[in-house]
């Protein structure tokens, strides 16, 4: 964004210094800097900028020695707007005038974006491992991270929960070590993915 600096109090009181002209393409900020005691500011656009410039207030307090940043609001114009902002201290007592001129912002053209030929087809994917692979990589990272102890203590339960079941002949025992079955073999098949 660009900005217009106005230097306040710098030569005598309510003095004000301006650029005779400027120039910018879209909205822009006045700022307002005060090499003095405090003032008000009154900024003013003529008829043919009022209609496409704006600010918020047109009358601005600045304090000793300090800076404020005016935003001047444009709405979008076809052509060049020409005219002048009224820059007024002291309750009148000094006036200045800018030549200013608002240009219609450029036109942007969006870029083309070139794709590369190889991100047009899908990508490859490697070939699905059969399931043997799968039970014999499962079998691997079971040795791998250390489960095989667990799995033979699951497997010496299940094999003696069946023997007690056999002997027992019992449907609630039978039952249980259905139950214990199912729990072991799914810990040793979490154990190895």
């Amino acid at each position: 964004m660009s900005t217009l600096s106005v230097e306040l109090n710098g030569d005598a009181v309510h003095s004000i210094r301006a650029p005779a002209r400027f120039e910018t393409t879209g909205p822009f900020a006045v700022a307002l800097e005060n090499a003095g005691r405090s003032t008000h500011v009154h900024l003013h656009f003529d008829d043919d900028l009022d209609r496409v410039a704006s600010v918020t207030e047109t009358n601005h307090f600045v304090d000793d020695e300090a800076t404020k940043h005016v935003h001047v609001s444009v709405d979008d114009a076809s052509e060049p707007v020409r005219g002048k902002l009224k820059i007024v201290t002291g309750y009148g007592s000094e006036t200045r005038y800018v030549d200013l001129r608002l240009e219609p912002p450029e036109e942007t053209v969006p870029e083309e974006v070139v794709v590369d030929d190889a991100f047009t087809k899908p990508p490859e994917r490697p070939p699905e491992v059969p399931p043997s692979q799968r039970a014999a990589n499962a079998v691997d990272r079971l040795i791998e991270r250390g489960g095989v102890p667990g799995a033979i203590a699951a497997f010496l339960a299940l094999a003696a929960g069946v023997a007690v079941a056999l002997a027992l002949d019992s449907a609630i025992v039978t039952a249980v070590v259905a139950i214990v079955l199912m729990v072991s073999i799914g810990t040793v098949l979490l154990a190895a993915w």
